[in-house]
């Protein structure tokens, strides 16, 4: 088996731009389980699709910028 040593690994870097208040508590809830707190906050996730799936319902709240490592 071929070892995978030469993979770039993505990074997501994600930053709240917009605030919550108006928005429905599950968007709320997904924006937290992001990690995201306060607006201009940013974090970094690995690209999953478990991660790009959380953006995907919220992207209208948030800004996304990948990186390869």
């Amino acid at each position: 088996m071929a070892k995978k040593s030469a993979v770039e690994k993505k990074i997501l870097r994600i930053k709240l731009v917009k605030s919550m208040i108006s928005s429905p508590e599950r968007q709320k809830a997904t924006v937290r389980a992001l990690g995201l707190n306060k607006v201009n906050q940013v974090v970094e996730h690995a690209d999953s699709q478990v991660v790009r799936g959380m953006v995907a319902k919220v992207i209208h709240l948030v800004q996304v910028e990948e990186q390869v490592q």
